[in-house]
């Protein structure tokens, strides 16, 4: 019976030391970030000036997950500032204080050792990195609810550099920014993108089809400007003319359309004598019904495109 209880003992000795081993293994990776927090936040307690703790209530502070990172994976092993803190700095600032900021290139870099792929793969040589921008300027690592990544609060993090678009946005016809439903980022990649002005997409067309589908097609008679660009005649942040139009209808399309519709052509005769100029026929005593009112939009209504079966020219 004292065998079988030593035998017993043994075993349950030898499993615990198993057990402890594992543990010790798994233990390293996940916890060894927060060991070296300890030697950063001997200092940068809750009274820091700065609210440096509430990392923790972020995903950079998750310490159940191996792969969240340390105050020195971010900001280099800083010996020398652990050492003596108040002469030398951290191998990497990110925020201005006591000590200078790193250059841009160091603070996106340390940030994109971890930060890869996708969405980021357009950074180098993106307008944001050209005008020596960092991911901080933008994202608040240490704040619990950064605003640039939350759709109510985005547009103000956007607005401190392009206050043209704030502008834009204050006008009577836009998209509905203002209420949080369309922010910047559904339009544009702030990391970089082979489109124009940072859109989502190759082209700005393919961009809005994200959302304006039934504008898509295929047609039978497509407009060129449409297939081209919306921004042809759209201004896609906001206009005092709706629909964000960039100037109101016959001049916009007289923007283009500046021959068939003249009194010297038979079309022209036909339709009334509509000049391209308007300065004979869109004012005076006896102004032409083709340069009021609707203008062309009277006649030509599905501008978009058009199936008519007739060869109407984007008429229903």
């Amino acid at each position: 019976m004292n065998r079988l209880r030593l035998l017993l003992l043994m075993l349950g000795f030898g499993l615990a030391g198993i057990q402890g081993g594992v543990l010790a293994a798994d233990d390293k990776p996940q916890f060894g970030a927060a060991n070296r927090d300890k030697d950063c936040t001997r200092c940068h307690d809750a009274n820091d000036a700065k609210p440096v703790l509430a990392i923790y209530q972020t995903k950079h502070g998750v310490r159940g997950d191996a792969r969240t990172p340390g105050c020195q994976t971010c900001h280099g092993d800083s010996a020398s500032h652990i050492k003596d803190a108040p002469k030398n700095k951290p191998d990497v600032v990110f925020s201005k204080g006591t000590f200078e900021v790193s250059d841009d290139k160091t603070r996106s870099g340390q940030c994109l050792t971890c930060h890869t792929g996708k969405s980021r793969n357009n950074w180098d040589g993106s307008q944001h990195q050209n005008n020596q921008l960092a991911c901080n300027d933008c994202h608040k690592a240490h704040a619990p609810a950064d605003k640039v990544m939350v759709k109510k609060t985005q547009t103000e993090v956007c607005f401190t550099c392009h206050k043209e678009q704030r502008a834009q946005l204050k006008k009577v016809s836009t998209h509905p920014t203002e209420v949080g439903k369309v922010v910047c980022s559904d339009c544009h990649n702030t990391h970089g993108s082979p489109g124009p002005a940072m859109v989502k997409k190759n082209t700005i067309v393919e961009t809005c089809y994200t959302c304006h589908a039934e504008k898509r097609g295929p047609f039978l008679f497509e407009h060129q400007p449409v297939t081209e660009n919306c921004a042809n005649c759209h201004s896609p942040h906001g206009s005092n003319i709706a629909p964000m139009l960039i100037t109101r209808s016959p001049f916009i399309c007289q923007s283009c359309h500046d021959g068939p519709h003249t009194t010297d052509s038979p079309v022209g005769r036909n339709a009334g004598g509509f000049q391209s100029g308007l300065t004979q026929n869109a004012t005076g005593s006896n102004p032409s019904s083709h340069a009021t009112g609707r203008g062309c939009l009277g006649c030509h209504s599905v501008i978009h495109g058009s199936n008519s079966p007739s060869g109407g020219y984007f008429q229903r």
